[in-house]
């Protein structure tokens, strides 16, 4: 296969089912390491944060991170896990390039949280899923290879600065059953991961990453299923890497399986990587069973006992997630599920700053009507954060209580609201820097008056029963006074042509 077909182009309707379960490994935001002091900081020069602990040298022994199991039960509690009371810690062996210690520091058969789930909903309506959650678990990650494919050498280098992070795996059940299923539920993954504080996601810097397990699920004519050999996909760097990679090798399954007929346990379970130029799976290497890394206990770390209180204390750092923000804000502000998705995806400091505007207003729908086609189109224009956004809420309401009291219309609120933002001016001040003055009932029907009788035939078109020729005195109106509001000269002069 050369290409990866579009993800809405798989296969025919009812071809196959497409059984997907994903491992998402999450570096928690810590400002050291997961079991010895050394800082985490993205971008330091390679091998500039490292010690004996973490890389492996003869004698030296890990500390556990409490900051950093903190975290991860919190997370593990906003993914309605089961917290175990005691848990303790595993050695995986396995040789890499980059594991200095020729082993890692996990969790086999004692995870500290099982049993869980997270939902997705598409606001659009088009899916709704509830994954469920294997286990999260903690581990310290590896380092980092770098090869030199580029100069044309066989070049190598390793750097150990990541070596130690804390990893928190986050294990589902096969419930996803397409690519955008996948996507979308990465997405809400990491929304309510940032919310929590838990890591800041950043999938360029490796704070997080997925690999995914897929196979497919065939009717046969007799009813039974035949069920394809599981494959592990691995280097994916974006979520749309991974809507391409999993519907691509949906569509190489399916041609195989026709071509070979092999089921799940025919042959072992396959490690493929994911060639995101090429858009194609390529084979890496058959996946090792746990017994393969030969896991026990850690002896050099005491197991963890978690209280009620730590629980409590886990669950008052929580706050809101983002699902019980979108249900809180359509209620409270009677928006659509689709503009409380909008907001809520943007960040909580985005949604503080429309419940203070909505507030302001008394008109959710209004003010999320600002927020998403002016303060959001800004902010996705200039870069920076809402935080530090020019114009306050309370400006902002100001504006569009102006517009509601028929001071002037929208799109001169839009001028004023640009002004605002790039001179940093009070609206009052832009309004009387602009000459915009409320033009007051008697001058309104003076004007409309004039219109009226200096446009016979727009009179006689709205007589005839066409009022969107009023148009043209609106037109008319805003030349001779740009303050005047065209909603209230429309209807004026309706009211006019309707008393002749």
């Amino acid at each position: 296969m050369a290409a990866a077909p579009s993800p809405a182009d798989v296969a025919a309707p009812g071809s196959f089912t497409t059984i997907i379960g994903l491992e998402v490994h999450v570096q928690l935001q810590t400002a050291t390491k997961l079991f010895c002091g050394c800082p985490t900081t993205f971008g330091a020069p390679p091998n500039t944060q490292v010690c004996p602990t973490c890389l492996g040298l003869p004698g030296s022994l890990p500390v556990m991170n409490r900051h950093a199991f903190d975290l991860a039960v919190r997370a593990a509690l906003a993914l309605d896990c089961t917290i175990a009371p005691f848990t303790k810690w595993d050695r995986k062996n396995y040789f890499y390039p980059d594991l200095p210690k020729g082993y890692q520091i996990s969790q086999f058969d004692l995870p500290f949280s099982s049993d869980g789930f997270l939902e997705v909903v598409d606001p659009k309506g088009a899916f709704s899923r509830r994954v469920g959650i294997i286990r999260v678990h903690l581990e310290e990650d590896a380092g980092k290879s770098m090869h030199d494919e580029a100069a044309g050498t066989a070049d190598s280098r390793i750097d150990l600065n990541r070596a130690g992070t804390p990893l928190c795996e986050i294990v589902t059940q096969p419930d996803l059953r397409s690519p955008q299923e996948a996507r979308a539920w990465l997405n809400e993954l990491k929304l309510l991961l940032v919310y929590l504080g838990v890591s800041d996601c950043n999938m360029q810097e490796g704070s997080l990453r997925v690999d995914a397990n897929v196979n497919l699920h065939i009717p046969r004519p007799d009813g039974s299923v035949a069920k394809t050999p599981i494959v592990e996909i691995k280097n994916m760097n974006s979520f749309r890497s991974v809507e391409r990679a999993l519907a691509y090798e949906a569509a190489r399954q399916w041609e195989e399986w026709q071509a070979t007929g092999r089921e799940l346990g025919s042959a072992p379970k396959q490690t493929r990587g994911w060639d995101d130029p090429a858009g194609v799976t390529r084979g890496q290497r058959h996946k090792e069973e746990s017994s393969d890394y030969r896991y026990f206990p850690e002896p050099d770390l005491v197991p963890v006992r978690v209280s009620a209180d730590d629980l409590a204390r886990a669950r008052a750092a929580m706050g809101v997630p983002p699902a019980g923000l979108r249900r809180m804000l359509a209620e409270r502000w009677g928006i659509s599920a689709y503009d409380a998705d909008v907001l809520v995806n943007q960040g909580r400091e985005l949604v503080a700053y429309f419940e203070e505007l909505a507030g302001l207003v008394g008109e959710g729908k209004v003010a999320s009507n600002w927020m998403q086609q002016d303060v959001l189109r800004t902010l996705n224009e200039r870069g920076g954060t809402i935080d530090a956004f020019p114009v306050r809420p309370a400006a902002l309401a100001d504006i569009i209580g102006r517009i509601a009291a028929g001071d002037f219309d929208t799109s001169r609120g839009r001028e004023i609201f640009a002004e605002v933002l790039a001179s940093g001016r009070t609206v009052a001040d832009v309004v009387a820097s602009l000459g915009i003055a409320a033009v007051d009932d008697d001058a309104l029907d003076a004007l409309c008056r004039e219109l009226v009788a200096a446009n016979p035939k727009i009179v006689a078109d709205v007589q005839g029963g066409k009022e969107q020729a009023a148009a043209g005195l609106i037109g008319q109106a805003k030349k001779k006074n740009p303050n005047v509001n065209p909603g209230k000269v429309r209807a004026k002069c309706l009211e006019i042509i309707r008393g002749l």
